[in-house]
């Protein structure tokens, strides 16, 4: 039986940067990976990365089969650079296998060669996420069901692709495939999309999505899935209507969940939420001392760059000052990559109306942009929340070209309790999204 100073089940942003740190402090490392392909973790090889490349090749008239192969050839070169920054180092040893506990001190490991036994002083889970299907009659039988991974490796355009799902992941796809060509349609068990926004601004998104050719089907619940000679027939209800849509494909984006599949915790005295997770402290510690959870699998926010954070509070108690944690993680906005994008950070309006406090809605079209207008899409929407005693930003929505960019000036602004003044006094380089701000904040 094998022993290491650490082991690392899974080779995600937390996981692989962890192992850095932990080699650059004398500590021996073993990572564990079940699947070669995923080596750096779900963004640079199955999401992010990979889908906002396929989107910006959209964008910019790029076929299907060209930017597939664009996306291709970027996600092998961030695996293989991902890999041997870490495998490479002489403290680490990376493996190519799957892991399950056996008790709180062991793991099973099993490859090609067999299984073997191996403790640890200390594990680190770092497994992700994976996608929720949801139990529908003939989606698990159907050969035309995909998830958003199977979909971004599909060798052919789909040309009339249904969605599943009218959340971020399901949205992003829909406007990526429209802009491919593709017939899209969505189908949405709620009566609007993206409900972490205010209403008024995600009915605008919205209309954009359907005047950009995209069926929105919204208060459908999907109930069968047939498989047809040509593709798939999807049978749903709308309003108490029993309808039929025909796709060649259909994409499930109902969500996803904390990826403990096959890890063995009920041998262990690890415990777990009501969902699935791999429940934690405020310092990603579980209730037994030696075994932490990093990144998805512990069901905070499913983003990389939380799990990077997730990163940076284990490594500060471990190796720093141990006051890095859960309650005071810094502030940070969150994307849907759509065409506009829309950024979104701290309260909605709608929050802080019911939060007693004295504020400011400040709004701003996206069309009194000159930047926007140099770009060629003038769509949008800017609003944020201010506290009116402090000037003080307390949320965000910006629903614009380059929203992704914009919207991290907000999120230092609110971190550093930087008043909303000094970003409408700011002299911004001309023409830039940036420069909203002046506008924006005018009336302070």
């Amino acid at each position: 039986m094998k022993h290491f100073e650490n082991v690392i089940i899974g080779f995600g942003k937390a996981g692989k940067t962890l192992a850095g740190s932990l080699a650059k402090h004398g500590q021996e490392v073993l990572v564990i990976e079940k699947d070669a392909q995923m080596y750096g973790g779900t963004c640079i090889n199955v999401a992010c990365l990979p889908t906002k490349n396929m989107i910006i090749n959209a964008q910019r008239g790029v076929d299907y089969e060209k930017s597939l192969a664009i996306k291709n050839q970027l996600t092998s070169k961030l695996r293989n650079a991902n890999y041997h920054k870490i495998a490479d180092l002489d403290l680490v040893t990376v493996l190519n296998a799957t892991a399950s506990f056996i008790d709180n001190q062991t793991i099973e490991v099993t490859d090609e060669s067999g299984r073997e036994k191996i403790t640890a002083d200390k594990f680190f889970i770092n497994t992700g996420s994976t996608p929720i299907i949801p139990a529908i009659d003939g989606i698990d039988s159907s050969r035309h069901v995909y998830t958003s991974r199977e979909m971004l490796d599909a060798d052919h355009q789909t040309q009339k692709l249904t969605i599943l799902g009218s959340g971020p992941i399901g949205l992003e796809f829909a406007s990526m495939y429209q802009q491919f060509g593709s017939a899209v349609t969505v189908l949405g068990h709620s009566d609007r999309i993206l409900k972490n926004i205010d209403e008024n601004i995600a009915s605008m998104v919205e209309q954009d999505l359907i005047s950009d050719g995209i069926d929105l089907k919204l208060k459908a619940d999907l109930m069968q899935v047939k498989d047809t000679n040509d593709g798939v027939q999807l049978i749903y209800q709308q309003n108490g209507e029993k309808k039929i849509v025909d796709a060649d494909a259909l994409l499930v984006a109902t969500g996803r969940r904390s990826n403990t599949d096959g890890l063995g915790l009920e041998n262990t005295t690890i415990k777990i939420g009501s969902h699935g997770e791999i429940l934690t402290n405020d310092t990603l510690q579980t209730n037994v001392d030696h075994i932490w959870a990093l990144g998805d699998v512990n069901g905070g926010p499913k983003f990389t760059y939380i799990s990077l954070d997730d990163y940076r509070i284990v490594n500060n108690q471990l190796f720093g000052s141990k006051n890095k944690t859960l309650a005071n993680r810094p502030v940070y906005s969150t994307t849907t990559f759509l065409n506009p994008s829309i950024s979104t950070i701290g309260m909605t309006a709608s929050q802080a109306a019911l939060s007693g406090k004295n504020i400011k809605v400040l709004t701003l079209s996206a069309g009194a942009i000159p930047k926007a207008k140099v770009i060629g899409d003038d769509r949008g929407y800017l609003q944020a929340i201010v506290d009116n005693d402090s000037d003080e930003i307390l949320g965000a929505t910006i629903y614009a070209e380059e929203s992704y960019e914009t919207i991290n000036l907000i999120a230092l602004a609110m971190q550093t309790h930087t008043p909303a003044t000094i970003l409408r006094d700011q002299i911004y380089a001309h023409p830039t999204m940036t420069e909203s701000f002046n506008d924006l904040f005018a009336d302070l």
